[in-house]
């Protein structure tokens, strides 16, 4: 397990944050300079060059988000014109994009994260710009809260789930944090409406999720099923679309329904604690009808507690989690989780992704229970999180070849499609990053930095 260090304090990571954003600014740059746009979006590395892979255009947002964060983190406009000006000219497709479960990760990262920088005054105030990216964000949201399965628990009350690209019997855990874009839509006060102009309460629509994640794509140690741990997450959950009844857990890039991909788990580690946080800007009377403030904290808090638990729990020591729990090759490593991870083993990858995800969640939680006065649990969260970013910004996580495009190395994708580079003469991919990884190791710099600095609490739904 996480060998949480308490000694962790925010003064320690001064030095490493100023490295950190130098190397993130050379990798930024060298992307914009060397990388073919007509290739379609980047998504991963092969040999330390960005290439894609078509499946659907999900990470375009992290790359021009990741240069908007750096101006965030460093003032320096280059990445601000570079941010804004591909906002404007390309992200237009992914606003009204109905075939895809993404628009939290490619709308809130950029039309969010500019619209955010307006707000809270690092953008000088345009009235056309910022009505610009409020219709960008009511859009994206209700073209993604359309994309609607609904279940046989509480039918009558229109329970369900916003569906994957799989189908919509496909329920995946990583859609949670799509669900940053409903609730902006919502407060936004875009009126979303169906056939005969029934108006759909996108907020509603994000809690149902947000409580189909829970129930369905966490396990709570209570029965499910002979591999029901605390905490342990399904990448996907299968439902019977005829009748609305869930059928099974599977997995579309961890190894089995049966074990955890620790990605999705990260996903839901974040996304949990970053819904808690919205809630609180609420009045009660918003909540009232959906189940009210007491019910829909409950759950939210038990799936964010569990998750980080499980994360904590069956992570090696210093916060690197390989790709699968149940990877089937982890018990030729021995007491994988009594040391530090190795992404150079000959048996099953790490995924730094997750960690650089999870560390977020975790400090959010840490945040959040400390500010609701549960003090000791509350830091425990928040210095495993920083025993996680500790590691990931430092080798050999942290990419310093001033000729890599990526930034966060040992990052994985798709291990079961076999689509990560591998070393020659390695069996198992290592050495490569992702841009969802890269811009979440950048987001959770931010977030802490601008805690260090004194500067507003970084939360997706700044830009309200």
């Amino acid at each position: 397990m996480i060998q949480i260090n308490t000694d962790l304090k925010l003064t320690h990571f001064s030095a490493k944050l100023t490295r950190f954003w130098a190397i993130s600014a050379q990798k930024i740059r060298l992307i914009d300079e060397q990388y073919d746009p007509a290739q379609g979006s980047p998504v991963f590395t092969v040999q330390g060059q960005y290439t894609t892979r078509g499946w659907t255009e999900w990470t375009q947002g992290f790359q021009f988000g990741s240069a908007i964060l750096q101006f965030d983190a460093t003032g320096d406009s280059y990445f601000l014109e570079v941010g804004r000006e591909k906002t404007v000219d390309v992200m237009a497709p992914h606003i009204s994009h109905i075939g895809v479960h993404d628009h939290g990760f490619n709308n809130v990262s950029t039309y969010g994260n500019l619209l955010r920088l307006m707000r809270e005054g690092k953008l000088p105030h345009n009235t056309q710009e910022r009505n610009f990216y409020e219709l960008a964000l009511k859009i994206s949201g209700a073209v993604q809260a359309s994309r609607w399965t609904t279940i046989a628990q509480g039918r009558d009350a229109g329970a369900g789930f916003i569906h994957s690209f799989n189908g919509p019997h496909s329920l995946f855990v990583d859609t949670i944090r799509s669900c940053r874009a409903l609730v902006l839509s919502y407060s936004l006060r875009h009126a979303f409406q169906a056939e005969s102009d029934e108006k759909i309460n996108l907020l509603e629509r994000a809690i149902q999720h947000i409580r189909a994640t829970a129930d369905y794509s966490v396990f709570y140690g209570e029965g499910r099923d002979s591999y029901d741990l605390w905490g342990r997450t399904a990448h996907e959950s299968i439902f019977n679309t005829k009748n609305g009844h869930f059928r099974c857990p599977n997995s579309q890039q961890g190894y089995s329904g049966f074990t955890t991909w620790t990605r999705g788990l990260a996903w839901a580690m974040c996304g949990f604690p970053e819904q808690l946080e919205y809630l609180a800007t609420l009045p009660d009377s918003a909540l009232e009808p959906l189940g009210g403030r007491a019910s829909i904290e409950a759950f939210m808090l038990k799936a964010a507690r569990a998750t980080c638990d499980f994360y904590i729990d069956h992570t090696p020591t210093d916060g690197v989690p390989y790709w699968d729990t149940g990877a089937p090759n982890l018990h030729r490593l021995g007491n994988y989780l009594d040391r530090p991870a190795d992404p150079f083993n000959a048996f099953e990858p790490v995924d730094s992704s997750a960690a650089a995800i999870g560390a977020q969640g975790l400090l959010r939680l840490g945040n959040y229970l400390t500010n609701r006065g549960e003090a000791e649990a509350g830091q425990r969260y928040w210095q495993a999180g920083l025993t996680v970013l500790n590691t990931l910004l430092d080798a050999p996580y942290l990419s310093t070849d001033p000729d890599h495009q990526g930034l966060l190395l040992h990052s994985i994708y798709h291990r079961p499609n076999g689509w990560d580079y591998i070393p020659d003469g390695s069996p198992i991919p290592y050495g490569e990053s992702s841009m969802w990884g890269d811009y979440h190791l950048r987001e959770v710099a931010l977030y802490l930095q601008r805690i260090m600095n004194n500067e507003p609490y970084y939360t997706f739904f700044n830009c309200l």
